[in-house]
């Protein structure tokens, strides 16, 4: 608790330093400049409609492209590193990361079909969702290399957006309407990387866009056994019916492979962290010899239209998306077929309200449904296939929800009210044993409210609270081994959903100094305070979950960017985070109770422990230099650092603190007739530090000790070279 009043006071003692600067700052540039700037920070996510960042009581963060260009684009670790209170982690320096946001996310690493997803903070491309009703996220269509723009809502959020909104990350793909470009890249990197791209759009109509991208990876992996590939479609058409009228419509797919190495021991971490899992004492057959992997084929098309409706505007957008999945996985084949369809519509409505006032509401419901056929075999070492044939069953989750949001301005002051309620519900069906047939639902109804008042003309500060909720995820609901309950029922009735709650106070501020040394200075600085009851517990390697008391999380979060004279740049972020077990106690008989023979019988008290996965402390600083007098080179220096933390909720393994540098060069030298030579170099982890860049929630404690490590990626490089024609 000490800890907490002190982390409270320092955020009270920032913002109250902050207050009176941004009160007092009068804009000195134009308004033509004033208006350029923050049209670059406008945000759809946050308030599910275009809104000024600085009007937003949310915390919210918008990356655009030149932020995450200079880096390979394969996984969101590279683009995310300067969004404050969201930790992304490479596992195995693949596509397939841990997210966390806020600690939201964090128990979504671990052997149950945990690799290559997340869970906890909700994704979208161009406005539908990544994430599937179960709240759980694969990343196959995540194409950075295509994406513009990212947003980042680190509020809780489930007010707008549902299910597992700890928080929530948009990627747009869109290029700027009217735009007319050719792009062919080739990358090429240590350990076998290499990514082929090409990239088109041109006009569409007067005020319109259509584009492609094609992308295609594969990475030898530094690991044993991590091999990844992926292949990337990204396209779409944006264009303008009429005067009110616009359609959209959105295609992306992948086919991609990765292998999976499995984690390691503390003694092979330090002995030979290359390797993969295959130590029989640990899990056997190992992941090498069973070929531990995810395949994914899948697509989606989506249709949006919006349309003006007297004074307001209706949007109404429609995606299918089939999927056809294959993973060995704990001695199983496991061939998946589902498909997932939805869609939402909004209605928006500003109204005047005299020369000072308006008020703009908005309200509007989403669906999402998935289903389909899910087969087990049992593995064969022999084929690497489908041995007989174990489960037949299909797997459905529907997540229908309602939403209402109104924000009233009046003068410098703006008031936002909003309220959910979601009905998120599991079908199963076992076509081997019917009796297990089951049904499950979980609602919730979710509340919000947020005030800003705008300071000066570029500054504002705010509050919120809000409410969030969080089903368990599919492979989370299946019942306890202990008592034989898998054998009787199909989803675990102890189960209840994530209920949380968050205060939070926060300051945007741009500052235009001057032509001196320092020219501007743009800040957000935002400090919480969250609760959540039924937190998760992965048990026995994470073959069943358990609910457990209450969690608390106190935060403070800082990013910046400062430009300076001659070119230089500054940007950073900055997360300082207390988490613990506020009331934690679990009954030791679903543990492995054989390697604690003390808690035989017993419940352990673990309250006031830290919470597993989650850092107190983490931060990136990145210095980019781009010559006035020589505009063509663009250098960029980035120092990240990750605090240590717990890998149990027993807080026995801690992870170690580590720092990494990166640094990167881009040179642009134009040919003819707009056609432009780029070249990129970066180097990352240049000190070759050897650090944990990921870890298994809660591991299973075996005679050989626990694997939980999954190491990072030692010094490597890339080389990029692209041709860009631009008409």
């Amino acid at each position: 608790m000490r800890n907490y009043c002190t982390l409270i006071w320092h955020a009270v003692a920032l913002i109250a330093v902050l207050l009176p600067a941004a009160a007092q700052q009068k804009s000195s540039i134009g308004a033509r400049d004033t208006l350029q700037y923050n049209a670059a920070a406008v945000t759809v996510v946050a308030m599910r409609q275009p809104e000024y960042n600085l009007e937003v009581p949310l915390a919210t963060t918008v990356v655009p492209q030149e932020q995450f260009r200079l880096n390979r684009n394969y996984g969101l670790d590279e683009a995310l590193s300067l969004v404050p209170g969201a930790l992304v982690q490479s596992r195995t320096g693949n596509h397939d990361v841990r997210v966390l946001i806020r600690g939201f996310g964090a128990r979504g690493a671990g052997e149950r079909s945990n690799a290559g997803t997340s869970r906890g903070v909700r994704f979208y491309i161009d406005g539908f969702p990544e994430t599937e009703p179960d709240g759980r996220t694969a990343f196959d269509l995540l194409d950075l290399g295509a994406t513009q723009t990212i947003e980042v809502l680190r509020s809780n959020a489930s007010a707008l957006w549902g299910n597992a909104s700890g928080g929530v990350v948009q990627l747009s793909t869109v290029p700027a309407f009217g735009s007319r470009y050719a792009v062919a890249e080739v990358t090429g990197g240590s350990f076998g990387f290499l990514r082929t791209a090409a990239r088109l759009a041109a006009p569409l109509g007067a005020d319109g866009v259509v584009y492609a991208n094609l992308t295609n990876t594969s990475f030898d992996g530094w690991r044993e056994h991590s091999h990844s590939s992926n292949f990337q479609l990204t396209a779409g058409a944006v264009a303008h019916l009429a005067e009110r009228t616009r359609l959209g419509m959105f295609v992306v797919g992948a086919s991609n492979t990765f292998r999976i190495p499995g984690p390691l021991t503390e003694a092979e971490f330090q002995t030979n962290p290359q390797k993969a899992q295959d130590d029989p004492a640990v899990y056997n057959p190992t992941y090498v010899a069973r070929d531990e992997r995810r395949s994914n084929r899948l697509g989606r098309i989506g249709i949006r239209l919006e349309q003006g409706i007297g004074e307001g505007e209706l949007m109404v957008q429609l995606f299918a998306q089939p999927k056809f999945l294959q993973r060995s996985e704990r001695n199983t084949f496991r061939d998946f077929t589902r498909y997932h369809v939805g869609g939402s519509a909004t209605y928006s409505l500003t109204s005047a309200l005299g020369e000072t006032a308006r008020n703009r509401l908005l309200l509007g419901a989403d669906e999402q449904y998935q289903d389909g056929a899910i087969l087990f075999y049992r593995y064969d070492l022999t084929t690497g296939g489908r041995g007989p044939l174990q489960t037949n069953k299909r797997e459905g989750a529907e997540n229908t929800g309602v939403f209402l949001q109104d924000e009233l301005t009046i003068g410098a002051w703006s008031i936002v009210v909003g309220l959910r309620h979601d009905w998120l519900t599991y079908y199963y069906g076992d076509f081997l044993n019917p009796r297990l047939n089951d049904r499950r639902t979980f609602a919730q109804l979710s509340p919000k409210v947020g005030i800003t008042y705008r300071l000066a003309e570029l500054a504002s500060v705010y509050v919120n609270y809000g409410r969030g909720v969080e089903i368990p995820a599919g492979n989370e609901t299946d019942p306890a081994s202990v008592f034989g309950e898998d054998t009787v029922r199909a989803i675990n009735p102890l189960l209840d959903a994530i209920r949380s709650e968050t205060y939070e106070i926060g300051v945007k501020h741009i500052l235009f100094v001057g032509d001196g040394l320092l020219r501007t200075l743009s800040y957000d600085v935002a400090a919480y305070f969250i609760r959540t009851w039924n937190d998760l517990i992965p048990y026995r390697g994470g073959r069943f979950y358990l609910p457990a008391g209450r969690t608390e999380r106190i935060g403070i979060e800082l990013g910046f960017r400062s430009d300076f004279a001659e070119g230089i740049a500054v940007l950073g972020a900055v997360t300082v985070m207390r988490t613990r077990l506020a009331e934690y106690v679990i009954d030791s008989i679903y543990t492995q109770a054989s390697y604690n023979p003390a808690l035989d019988g017993k419940t352990a008290d673990l309250s006031g422990n830290a919470m597993p996965g989650v850092p107190d402390v983490f931060a990136t600083l990145r210095v980019q230099y781009q010559p006035r007098w020589f505009d063509r080179l663009r250098f960029e220096i980035e120092m990240r650092h990750v605090g240590s933390y717990y890998a149990d909720d027993r807080n026995r393994y801690r992870v170690p603190a580590y720092t990494v540098f990166d640094a990167g060069v881009q040179y642009r030298q134009p040919l003819l007739d707009g056609t432009t030579l780029v070249a990129e170099v970066r180097g990352m982890n240049l000190s070759d530090e050897r650090y944990v860049a990921s870890v298994w929630i809660n591991p299973d404690i075996t005679s050989a000790g626990a694997a939980y490590i999954e190491p990072g990626l030692p010094r490597n490089a890339m080389v990029r070279v692209g041709i860009q024609q631009r008409w």
